[in-house]
């Protein structure tokens, strides 16, 4: 094996490493938000979450990546360390998936069925494919479809690279007694693990193992403690991610350990007991892509079928190895950097934080109307809605920071325009909150001043706090909900909050010019009015970004003119609002 060789073998390992990994990439970008919700439904059965593991690491193409993200959900408080256990094992079959994909390079056959299944006929015909959907396609789904076989296609290229750079070693005596050392259980295990964690992909290592194979330089009996070690080895990517997550997230990486450990130490006892009283004639036997691609598929079944019944023990070994100190609190990360490795999944878990923050900034602008509108102050109330700024602003601060970093990745169009409309959602939430806080100013001034507003203005503001109040609580349930229906009739309500603030300051006018009310109440008044009527074109920019994202309208002004004057649902729901939040009549 010559330079060249060499060569062209670390060619078609980084074509083989690119490959598995671009592929990845572009079927989690296709499968986006839903992998989240997905977790969040079917981790309650173990049986569904062992389902779920492995249908998600078959769509990732990696069960390290899997595991990565389990750690990032439990450090977010999205799962409990129970919830992660059976998708830990689904996570190891799925992975299986991705060796039989790789075994059809060892594939032998004269017919033309067999020979359009060997990688050298198939991948120019997948690469064409994938090339003209990337270039003609205007569906960003289609281009990464594109992008899926594309990256497939460089994968099997990169694996019949190697294996023509391998070919000159089938006749390399000196390399066939490597692998009878590897026959030793121990050296094995070492050697598929060692390759594996400094790879980091158990798909990976196994493909270079298939690649050996398919010059007949492999025996069964060296190759069965290189896999099991490799399952081993791709324990270290969670190992290292868990790295500053909290105990409950170093617990997941140990279960993936424990996990894999435990099921090489049974499979290898069994295996050589077995072996000592039978005498397997096949261990000394040449092993072909497809042995390896089974046995591996064996190995992962039979550990997951003994040690499914045991998760609650794997839990509390879990909690044995990771202890909790005396008096210690688990902190959890809201938003976990090792998400944003799936940005679907990173996006989706925004969009839930930003609705928690809607919700806190409803609850607060509510108090802060209540403290405006009861006889008695309640102090409480007021130090309650300063706090809740102050996490709302904690909010905004890391979320923004978050969602920036989102939008720098491969994501979808439609996923950049959602961060694009989370963005400024909490922008205008965060404002809101504020607006809570000017308002408990305002209510503060009026106690401490001793002034009160004439029986007529508290009348009227009463009608303003409910109108304000009912278009925050239906622009959050909006917001919860991705109702556009509920949305749409965020504007028309704006509108005539519009239209009462102007009539208010009108009257308030008139009440001045009649000695009825004080310079300082106007002031006061007039302040009061201007937050109010702020927190509604709040909510409007918020129901117009979202109506946006999902129908790709106009730019919001021109939307919104458009609306006002020919929209007839529009008029229809500005005619009933009109009258329900009706003043009462001026003096």
């Amino acid at each position: 094996m010559d330079i060249f060789s060499i060569i062209s073998l670390l060619g078609g390992l980084a074509m083989f490493l690119f490959g598995m990994k671009y592929m990845g990439e572009k079927l989690e970008k296709l499968a986006g938000g839903r992998l989240e919700k997905m977790f969040e439904k079917l981790t309650s059965n173990r049986f569904l979450g062992l389902a779920l593991g492995a249908f998600v690491t078959a769509v990732v193409q990696s069960s390290s990546a899997t595991t990565v993200m389990l750690v990032g959900f439990v450090n977010s408080g999205l799962m409990r360390l129970a919830q992660t256990i059976p998708v830990i094992m689904g996570a190891n079959i799925g992975t299986t998936i991705t060796t039989w994909l790789l075994s059809l390079v060892g594939i032998e056959g004269d017919s033309i069925f067999i020979k359009l299944l060997k990688p050298t006929s198939f991948s120019p015909i997948i690469a064409l494919i994938g090339v003209i959907l990337i270039m003609c396609a205007k569906s960003g789904k289609k281009r990464d479809v594109g992008g899926i076989l594309i990256g497939f296609a460089i994968l099997m290229f990169g694996m019949t690279t190697m294996g023509n750079a391998v070919e000159p070693l089938s006749t390399n005596e000196e390399f066939a007694e490597i692998f009878v050392m590897f026959s030793n259980p121990v050296f094995g295990v070492l050697a598929g693990a060692i390759l594996t964690a400094i790879i980091q992909s158990s798909a990976a290592s196994i493909g270079m193992l298939q690649m050996l194979s398919t010059n007949g330089m492999v025996t069964f009996g060296s190759a069965l403690p290189i896999i099991l070690g490799q399952n081993i080895g791709t324990c270290i990517t969670a190992i290292l991610s868990s790295i500053g997550a909290n105990k409950n997230a170093k617990r997941v990486a140990v279960v993936h350990l424990v996990f894999n450990v435990i099921g090489t130490v049974l499979f290898l006892v069994v295996f050589y007991t077995l072996d000592s009283f039978l005498h397997f004639a096949f261990v000394d036997e040449s092993v072909t892509t497809f042995n390896i691609a089974l046995v591996h598929t064996i190995f992962n079944l039979s550990t997951t079928l003994v040690l499914i019944p045991f998760t609650n023990l794997l839990e509390k070994l879990a909690y044995k190895i990771i202890r909790d100190k005396e008096d210690e609190t688990e902190k959890i990360q809201l938003l976990d950097e090792r998400l944003l490795s799936t940005p679907g999944v990173a996006i989706e878990h925004c969009r839930n934080l930003t609705i928690k923050m809607g919700q806190l900034s409803e609850k607060t602008i509510k108090m802060a109307l209540e403290l405006l509108s009861d006889d008695e102050y309640d102090e409480e109330k007021e130090k309650l809605v300063i706090t809740n700024e102050g996490i709302i602003d904690s909010y905004e601060d890391k979320l923004g920071t978050y969602l920036v970093k989102l939008s720098s990745r491969s994501i979808t169009v439609q996923d950049s325009n959602t961060v694009s409309m989370l963005l400024h959602a909490i922008g205008d939430f965060e404002r809101i909150s504020d607006h809570a806080v000017n308002l408990i100013t305002t209510a503060t001034e009026l106690r401490e001043k001793n002034i009160v507003f004439s029986d007529k203005a508290v009348e009227e503001l009463k009608v303003l706090y409910s109108a304000v109040s009912d278009i925050l609580e239906m622009t959050v349930k909006a917001f919860e909900t991705g109702n556009l229906h509920l949305a749409e009739k965020v504007e028309p309500l704006e509108e005539v909050i519009d239209g009462m603030r102007i009539e208010l300051k009108s009257r308030h006018v008139a009440r001045l010019q009649k000695n009825q009310c004080t310079l300082e109440l106007g002031f006061i008044f007039s302040d009061l009015l201007t937050n109010l009527e702020r927190v509604a074109d709040h909510c409007s920019n918020i129901a117009v970004c979202m109506i946006q994202l999902k129908t790709n309208s106009l730019e919001n002004h021109e939307y919104l003119n458009m609306i006002k004057q020919s929209d007839e649902y529009f008029q229809k729901k500005f005619k009933t609002n009109s009258e329900k939040y009706a003043l009462p009549a001026s003096e």
